[in-house]
């Protein structure tokens, strides 16, 4: 990265960076109180907010979001007439999953190999402290130029909407000009990108019963229908030979037009097995990035260890369904409903509960906050230029972002490249993409400042 001072500036504070995430990561803040203590996630949430009381930051507030957890706010005023850019990060993270698994604890962040390893390394704690390094550059380079908010959430990952539902309560709370959320990332390591599109999302449970209560299954199989059974053909309906997702009347033909993902880079990314078949048809961009993909993320069954030779009488699975742009979130779960009440065999008892749910999101490219984006990228990561892509996952903030502020220009940058593994287990941050993110995120602003000015 060719040397300025703010690029200077925050080479200088790497150091302290890490150690900063290093406290960051140790709190075990998982949104869900049933697998981890809420103390965690209140102490993750007082660390963000003195973070920014040292920082200058005004009218730091936890806020009690409708979910129960708390999102932390903060202030910092700029210069008479400048701007006002929002800056989004979460602070609550997934489950550790298998601690087994991980060559190093999940809530200790460890250094080996060149990038650092810890549960919310890169999604999302690293992202707070991106926006960190970037104020403390600007401050000690002229000033911040801009005002800023930063909002960092509470529950993000459990996709519970208690921000969303707050900043519904309060609209005047996050009006910005500009929003740039930490919580997206760059398609290839090194290769700097902004985010444009996301997939929405939809949890459903779903309960399928059939008997009383289990059966001998020598004495009544064949005949007793199995509740376990049902759910796995009622699953399989979810799908088409070639694995495509098939939901009763939802699109899943769409075409992405822009950035292409290698299907090699793809299997290798995704750890796929060696001669293991991909899903689905259609390049991989429209099957990531512009169509439907059903997910079942668990089922309510005996395990293998322990079971009986029995016909069960319930069961039940947690399905997830990726929502795409152009889609309607509220009418893709009305036909995902329909469609496990058709499907449901053996006229079993089938109850469904949504337990979660977030419309996709597309960001309007041309406007001046990328092109401000643009060269601030250009700076950071010398001879790339910025691409476009798109995101399967869901944040579903933006569109609540969206609508309240339908003036505002929205970006979404961060440390979820491939090698961060996100959401799976040895999670980590390649610190020389917190470094240049920063860097990046920091021109930016001073960019953005001058094209306002003009």
């Amino acid at each position: 990265m060719s040397q300025n001072p703010i690029a200077e500036t925050i080479a200088s504070l790497m150091p302290r960076a890490k150690q900063e995430l290093s406290e960051l990561v140790a709190f075990q803040s998982v949104a869900d109180w049933a697998q981890f203590p809420k103390s965690e996630s209140e102490g993750a949430a007082g660390w963000v907010a003195d973070a920014l009381r040292a920082e200058g930051f005004q009218n730091v507030s936890l806020l009690d979001t409708p979910d129960g957890t708390q999102s932390v706010y903060g202030f910092l005023p700029g210069p008479e007439g400048a701007p006002t850019v929002l800056l989004y990060a979460h602070y609550d993270v997934q489950p550790p999953l298998d601690d087994a698994t991980w060559i190093s604890p999940a809530f200790e962040l460890t250094e080996r190999d060149g990038r650092w390893y810890g549960r919310g390394a890169a999604d999302c704690k690293g992202g707070f402290i991106m926006h960190l390094l970037a104020l403390r550059a600007l401050k000690a380079n002229g000033g911040v130029p801009v005002s800023v908010k930063v909002i960092v959430e509470g529950s993000e990952e459990q996709g519970t909407g208690g921000l969303q539902q707050y900043a519904e309560a309060h609209p005047e709370l996050l009006t910005a000009d500009t929003i740039v959320i930490g919580d997206a990332g760059n398609f290839r390591l090194g290769l700097p990108t902004v985010t444009a599109t996301l997939r929405g999302m939809t949890l459903i449970k779903v309960k399928i019963d059939t008997l009383g209560g289990n059966l001998h299954s020598g004495m009544f199989g064949g005949v007793a229908p199995d509740a376990l059974a049902a759910l796995i053909r009622l699953l399989d309906s979810l799908r088409a030979a070639d694995g495509s997702t098939t939901v009763d009347g939802l699109a899943s033909d769409a075409v992405w037009e822009g950035l292409q993902y290698p299907e090699a880079d793809f299997r290798a990314d995704a750890r796929v097995l060696d001669g293991v078949e991909l899903i689905g048809e259609g390049t991989i961009a429209d099957r990531l990035w512009a169509r439907p993909a059903v997910t079942v993320l668990g089922i309510d069954c005996p395990p293998v260890v322990g079971a009986t030779p029995s016909v069960h009488a319930s069961a039940g699975a947690l399905i997830s369904l990726r929502v795409p742009p152009g889609v309607d979130t509220a009418e893709a779960i009305k036909l995902l409903e329909a469609h496990l009440v058709a499907h449901t065999p053996w006229q079993a008892h089938l109850e469904l509960e949504v337990v979660g749910q977030g419309q996709p999101f597309q960001a309007d490219t041309s406007s001046p906050a990328y092109a401000s984006m643009a060269a601030a990228m250009q700076v950071a990561y010398p001879g790339q230029e910025m691409q476009v892509s798109g995101m399967g996952g869901s944040i579903p903030l933006c569109n609540t972002l969206t609508s309240l502020y339908p003036e505002a220009e929205m970006l979404l940058i961060g440390l979820s490249e491939p090698e961060a593994q996100i959401h799976a287990v040895n999670e980590s941050v390649s610190p020389q993409e917190l470094e240049r993110l920063s860097v990046a995120e920091a021109l930016f602003l001073v960019n953005y400042a001058e094209s306002k000015r003009g």
